[in-house]
C-alpha cells in the first residue's frame, strides 16, 4: 500500500512539475488560415488551404526547446472552382501521391518583442528545402495568434510543370501567409 500510494505520489509531483511547461498547445482551426498569393500573368492570385494540422510546443520563454510538425492538406486548395480541380492534379501538386505539405521547425530563435525566427524543413510534392519564417505572437486571453509570411519558389517544389513551368504565366514565386490561433501557449 505504501508503494502505491508514493508511486502515486510521485506521478502526481512529476505532473505538476513538467505537465504545464511541456503541455501541447492546441490549434483552432477555425480561428486559423493558410493562404499563398502568387502571380498569373503579373496579376495577383490569391487562394487558401482548408485543411491543415499541427502539432506544436512552443516554449517562448525557451525558443531552442519550441517543436513544431504541421502538415497542410494539398487537395484542401481553394482558388476558384477551374483552378481547385487543376492543382490537385500531376503537374500541379500530385495529391494522390504527395497529399501532404509539410514544415518540422528546427533552431527557433527570439527577436524580442514576440518576434520569432522559426528555421525548419518544407516538404512539398517530394522535394524540401530549409526555410526561415518569421513569426509575430499576440495574445489575447487564452489565445495565442502566430501570425507569419515567407515566399517560396515553386518550381523548386514541381509545383507547375511542363508547359506551367513557363514564369510568363506563373511566377515563380509565391508568399505564403498565415494565421494560427493556439491555446495553451505560456505567457509572452
Amino acid at each position: 500500500m505504501k508503494q502505491k500510494f508514493f508511486g502515486l505520489v510521485l506521478t502526481l509531483a512529476a505532473a505538476a512539475a513538467f505537465g504545464p511547461a511541456h503541455a501541447q498547445q492546441k490549434l483552432v482551426p477555425a480561428q486559423s488560415e493558410i493562404t499563398f498569393v502568387s502571380k498569373q500573368m503579373g496579376v495577383p492570385v490569391e487562394g487558401r488551404f482548408r485543411q491543415f494540422d499541427g502539432q506544436i510546443a512552443f516554449e517562448p520563454a525557451k525558443p531552442a526547446a519550441t517543436k513544431i510538425a504541421f502538415s497542410v492538406d494539398l487537395a484542401s486548395v481553394s482558388i476558384s472552382k477551374e483552378a481547385d480541380a487543376e492543382l490537385p492534379k500531376p503537374v500541379w501538386f500530385n495529391s494522390a501521391k504527395f497529399p501532404k505539405a509539410t514544415f518540422q521547425s528546427g533552431a527557433v530563435k527570439a527577436l524580442g518583442g514576440g518576434k520569432f525566427e522559426i528555421a525548419g524543413k518544407l516538404a512539398i510534392k517530394g522535394a524540401s528545402s530549409d526555410v526561415v519564417v518569421p513569426v509575430t505572437l499576440t495574445q489575447s486571453g487564452a489565445v495565442t495568434t502566430v501570425t507569419g509570411a515567407f515566399p517560396i519558389k515553386r518550381l523548386a517544389f514541381k509545383i507547375g510543370e511542363n508547359e506551367w513551368a513557363d514564369t510568363s504565366m506563373v511566377a515563380d514565386e509565391v508568399q505564403v501567409k498565415f494565421k494560427l490561433a493556439l491555446t495553451g501557449v505560456g505567457k509572452l
